[in-house]
């Protein structure tokens, strides 16, 4: 049911396929055909009715079939149809995602899902939108689209798969490379500083902002399951393994051996605790975060500092995002979660004001309103 627009002879990238599949009628909220069959209702709805019947052409173990797996389990949960549903994205190996998706999908172009998501959300407000991008999709030539959709605060949910290589041209590196990073257009080592996601969604003014690992499955799920119900821009940050071009590059912290000593798992009014035995904290001194022991000098949790998702002055959550190993555990979790009037809701409240002042509109009489000119 995905639409795409990459190519000109309907081939999308993905094998014979064409790009604009069977899609369903929107006319029945209760269930719709696809392919002959009747979806069930949204509350009867399982992971099976989210898969499509395409071919899914990722590399063998690559950290995106967690991510779309998760995605498809929460889909159900969500209790929403599925032809109010759709899936943007951009151009890179997370760009496929639509096409796996059994619901409405857009394969656009580089950089500008998040153009595509605005012009759909702002036409129509009821659908669940959702970008699918990619490190170099998202931060690179579609940073300034990055950074505008979530100012604006549009209700959509914006997943960034950072695995932090070019993967699908095959090894370049990326904004969020690492500094001195060798790869195929770097042989000496990048001289670039890596761009930091999510403190760029929080200096944006994001309003709900999250991390996740694709091999951690239970926090995954429950991460886009928080997203996914947040009424404004939702941006998840999913550290994802490319094992061909970038293989085991989060291994140092989300290796399942290590990861108790080096992730911090936040949760909205816990004290901040890690490690294999749950002595480690972070609490503040004066104006910064450090790592401290418990039952060490007198140390209690009483002492460490405690999460919030919901305060309104972004600090603390951009604080804990620059937070980074190996001085730091890897936090993972909601950073913020804060409510504030949405885009789309403020747009049409200004059409219904010049409509209530001025009337519906005729557009011919617009264009033919005022001085004119003849052009001969």
């Amino acid at each position: 049911m995905s639409t795409g627009s990459n190519g000109s002879n309907g081939s999308s990238g993905n094998g014979n396929k064409p790009i604009v599949e069977e899609a369903f009628s929107a006319d029945n909220e209760v269930g719709s055909a696809v392919s002959g069959k009747i979806a069930p209702p949204p509350g009867q709805m399982k992971k099976a009715d989210f898969v499509s019947d395409q071919e899914v052409r990722w590399c063998p173990g690559c950290g995106d079939y967690a991510i779309l797996n998760n995605v498809q389990k929460v889909m159900p949960e969500l209790g929403i149809p599925r032809e109010k549903i759709v899936f943007v994205s951009g151009i890179g190996c997370s760009s496929r995602f639509p096409y796996y998706m059994n619901t409405y999908g857009f394969h656009s172009i580089h950089g500008r899902a998040p153009a595509i998501a605005t012009g759909i959300k702002c036409a129509n407000p009821d659908l669940s939108v959702w970008v699918i991008t990619g490190d170099g999709d998202a931060l690179s030539i579609g940073g300034n689209h990055f950074i505008h959709a979530i100012r604006r605060n549009l209700d959509i949910n914006y997943i960034l798969f950072n695995n932090r290589i070019y993967g699908l041209t095959k090894g370049q590196y990326s904004p969020t490379s690492e500094l001195g990073k060798k790869t195929k257009s770097t042989p000496m080592g990048t001289i670039d500083y890596p761009i930091n996601p999510l403190s760029l969604a929080i200096a944006s003014e994001a309003t709900f902002v999250a991390r996740s690992i694709d091999i951690d499955v239970k926090h995954l799920g429950s991460v886009v399951e928080a997203a996914a119900k947040h009424k404004g821009i939702s941006f998840i940050e999913v550290y994802q393994n490319c094992n061909i071009f970038n293989d085991h590059a989060f291994d140092y912290f989300a290796e399942r051996s290590v990861r108790s000593d080096n992730v911090l798992y936040l949760e909205d009014g816990k004290p901040m605790i890690f490690g294999k035995d749950r002595n480690k904290g972070i609490r503040m001194n004066g104006a910064h975060p450090e790592v401290v022991t418990i039952g060490e000098n007198g140390i209690t949790e009483a002492d460490l500092l405690v999460h919030d998702v919901n305060l309104a002055d972004p600090s603390v959550a951009f604080m804990l995002a620059r937070m980074e190993q190996p001085n730091f555990p890897q936090p993972v979790g909601i950073f913020r979660a804060v409510q504030r009037s949405t885009y789309e809701h403020l747009l049409l409240d200004q059409i219904d004001a010049a409509i209530a002042k001025s009337g519906p509109g005729d557009l011919a009489k617009l264009i033919n309103a005022g001085d004119t000119w003849i052009v001969e």
